[in-house]
């Protein structure tokens, strides 16, 4: 007989019949025994009695059961609808209190993998908002200067002015594309950040490399302070990406022929790399939100980017247990200062 397919109530049929089985036996075996029908008598008795507190006592703990499973029934499906918690006597030491203790907790687990879910649901969303908010103009841009090469008749010189713009579009969705891989890989754990002690002139110099270029362009000159020695246990390359944004900021609000100083510096817990500029400065009130994703001040939108670039710095710089702090004032520049923890 396969005990976990039979019923509570058939087994409790079957005890209760094995039970008057037994006591029938006994019953005939004293009368064998003894010839006395009042010892046969007197057992039957006690067996009554005690077949009635059995019963009494089955009855009490069948409807226990069933209630105990109404609730549990009641509080699975509000625990399922996310309405409602489960009721726990701290109290008691019942096996049932044990039971209501761990679905409590089942609970709470279930809540914060459902507001978790809300969470990634939510940012999913502001993520596809962005990208469409952000990849709108230069798409609406290529197909006007498409459409106009295609259905009208435009001069040499019109043309190549055309294809200019067009590579000047595309060069943005590229940047664009390439921004949102790598925060998009950073955000979902598909990249790790490897710390290594390493020079930090080293990834400095390779970030400063990327942005010579447009510094010649405007005539800004730059200035560096930074111990060969320093070592500080971090990811080069992810670093280097993080100094880089700063520092293509820095360029891009910094007017033609100002100026550009980064310190680098060892504290007693953090190593800081300071990079300074004399560009237009940023309000205090816009300083708590500059590192949102895709974030622009209204007054900086004749200069080109995307909003994506202190954000992405942020990140790299905090998955690594540092942390970037700003100062700056509208008119008299910025220090962006990058705090790496030495180990």
């Amino acid at each position: 007989m396969n005990l976990q397919k039979l019923s509570v109530r058939r087994f409790l049929w079957l005890v209760g019949a094995g039970t008057a089985l037994t006591a029938a036996a006994v019953l005939a075996a004293l009368y064998a025994l003894t010839r006395d029908g009042r010892v046969v008598l007197c057992g039957l008795l006690l067996a009554v009695v005690i077949f009635a507190w059995g019963a009494v006592f089955l009855k009490y703990f069948q409807r226990k059961l069933a209630r105990f499973a109404d609730s549990l029934c009641r509080t699975l499906d509000g625990m399922m609808d996310g309405n409602e918690r489960p009721q726990v006597d701290y109290e008691a030491e019942t096996l049932l209190a044990r039971i209501s203790h761990r679905l409590e907790r089942l609970y709470n687990t279930m809540q914060e993998n459902r507001h978790k879910v809300e969470e990634e649901k939510a940012e999913l969303q502001a993520l596809v908002s962005d990208i469409s908010h952000q990849t709108k103009t230069p798409i609406a841009n290529l197909k006007m200067l498409n459409d106009t090469l295609l259905t009208r008749p435009v001069s040499e010189e019109k043309r190549r002015e055309f294809l200019q713009a067009a590579g000047s579009q595309l060069d943005k969705l590229d940047f664009l594309i390439q921004a949102m891989v790598k925060t998009s890989r950073l955000e979902t754990g598909v990249i790790t950040l490897e710390k290594k002690d390493a020079p930090i002139a080293d990834t400095l110099a390779a970030a400063i490399n990327s942005v010579l270029a447009p510094m010649e362009q405007k005539q800004i000159t730059l200035s560096v302070n930074c111990p060969e020695d320093l070592m500080v246990a971090h990811d080069s390359r992810w670093t280097s990406e993080a100094l880089f944004n700063l520092l293509d900021n820095a360029v891009k609000y910094t007017p033609s022929g100002g100026n550009i100083r980064v310190t680098a510096q060892m504290w007693e817990m953090y190593a800081k790399i300071d990079v300074t500029d004399t560009g237009r400065g940023i309000p205090e009130s816009a300083q708590a939100t500059i590192f949102k994703r895709f974030y622009r001040e209204e007054s900086v939108h004749d200069v080109d980017g995307i909003g994506i670039g202190l954000y992405l710095a942020r990140e790299i710089i905090t998955m690594q247990g540092g942390y970037i702090k700003v100062i700056s004032e509208v008119g008299k520049g910025s220090t962006f200062s990058v705090h790496l923890p030495r180990r």
